[in-house]
């Protein structure tokens, strides 16, 4: 974001999202389970503060700056799950991003199994039909080895994505986005950053 935003001041972000985790807490009742976080934490960002996934400008490139997504209230799957995380750990939600094939998610280890939730819809659980018709849109044919998604393995999917990790899918999400808009002096930013956290 510093990169787009020279003058951006990223301890006021920082400390709004305290001030959000703040609010969030305080609407917490006293002895709320996960599930119970989990939608509370549904309610505060996309009800009341009204965040939302932009079906409408999903390559706009300030979906992936997250200053701007906390401005705009809008963004794309990726930066959404960040912010999701964010709070959602500052209220004792251990939530981790999934680099799912074409769509980034959170899950949420819970003693039952695992909760798989897309920020991008609100937060809302995902069953593993779901998932399954997610990847059979995604994955080409033929590239499972004769195996039909319906019988892969979702586990393998669904592994925790690092905050390395994360921030390289931005940054190739922002680098399409500029080869494609032929901003070179933005895409050239973008590489640069890609080797800082990549240098091989």
């Amino acid at each position: 974001s510093q990169d787009a935003y020279p003058g951006l001041d990223v301890e006021q972000y920082l400390a709004e999202l305290e001030r959000l985790a703040m609010r969030l807490r305080a609407a917490l009742p006293q002895t709320s389970g996960a599930e119970e976080r989990v939608m509370a934490l549904n309610q505060f960002l996309f009800d009341d503060l009204g965040y939302y996934g932009n079906t409408d400008s999903y390559y706009d490139p300030r979906n992936s700056y997250l200053n701007e997504v906390m401005d705009r209230k809008t963004g794309i799957p990726i930066t959404l799950a960040i912010l999701y995380m964010e709070l959602g750990r500052r209220v004792g939600l251990p939530l981790e991003g999934v680099s799912f094939p074409g769509h980034f998610l959170v899950r949420l280890r819970l003693r039952r199994g695992t909760l798989v939730l897309d920020p991008f819809s609100g937060g809302v659980p995902q069953a593993d039909d779901e998932l399954r018709q997610r990847l059979k849109r995604v994955i080409p044919q033929g590239a499972t080895g004769g195996i039909p998604v319906a019988e892969l393995p979702l586990d393998q999917f669904l592994e925790p994505a690092s905050n390395r990790q994360i921030l390289a899918r931005v940054l190739r999400n922002l680098k399409g986005i500029y080869r494609q808009a032929d901003e070179p002096a933005r895409l050239l930013e973008v590489l640069n950053r890609i080797l800082v956290l990549n240098p091989q």
